[in-house]
């Protein structure tokens, strides 16, 4: 295709360039030259234009003969669809039958077992009853047995607590009489401290007393004349 492309431009080229008519639109071309590349053109085109050219001249006895094929195709299938609908139907009705038939057989043999079932739940349950009745009867003679047992223990724990009660009321007197006689003798001996503790600070307080006294002689002595410490002595024991 490139090759008519080429040589329609150079036709275009050869018509722009040729030389004019006087008077005229028309010019002079070299006809040697069109008609070679009329030739090249002509070549150049590939088969499918002929082809595609033989198929419109043929157009309408393509376009009846594809409708006619097409009348028969659509008469083929719809034939066709019939048939796989009868079929499907038809097979759908023995499937239906046939489920039909299983779910009974399945339901009967439901049923059969479910009877089965209650009959033996139901031996199951009075068998259960008997021995739950049993077991009642046995937990409610040993709970009586248990209840007399422990009312038994009971009085037995009440008279040994009564009993506990009394020597526990004569240990509460007695540490109360013990308590009542630790607080006379902490008394006692806090009164005997405290008067110790006064006789100590009265000695005490003679002492620095006598202390201080012979301090102020001693200062008095001190600051006296030389000839007063040499004519009378000091007493240092309070003289």
């Amino acid at each position: 295709m490139y090759k008519v492309f080429e040589a329609i431009d150079e036709l275009v080229t050869i018509v722009e360039e040729a030389r004019g008519l006087p008077m005229t639109s028309g010019c002079v071309v070299p006809r040697g030259d069109v008609l070679e590349l009329l030739d090249e053109i002509r070549d150049a085109l590939p088969a499918e234009v002929d082809d595609a050219q033989d198929v419109l001249d043929r157009k309408d006895e393509i376009v009846g003969g594809a409708e006619h094929q097409a009348e028969q195709a659509l008469s083929k299938a719809t034939m066709e669809a019939e048939n796989a609908v009868a079929q499907a139907r038809a097979q759908a009705e023995a499937l239906i039958a046939e489920a039909t038939a299983h779910a009974d057989r399945m339901v009967a043999d439901a049923r059969d077992e479910a009877d089965r079932a209650v009959a033996a739940g139901r031996a199951e349950y009075e068998s259960l009853v008997g021995r739950s009745q049993a077991e009642a009867d046995r937990m409610l003679q040993a709970g009586r047995e248990s209840y007399e047992r422990a009312v038994e223990e009971g009085r037995f724990e009440q008279g040994r607590l009564v009993s506990q009660t009394e020597v526990v009321q004569a240990a509460h007197a007695e540490s109360a009489r013990v308590l009542d006689a630790t607080a006379e003798e902490a008394a006692r001996q806090r009164a005997e401290c405290d008067a110790y503790v006064d006789g100590k600070l009265a000695e005490f307080e003679d002492l620095l007393t006598h202390t201080l006294r012979t301090v102020g002689k001693g200062r008095s002595h001190l600051r006296g004349p030389m000839s007063m410490s040499a004519a009378v002595p000091y007493d240092y024991d309070g003289g």
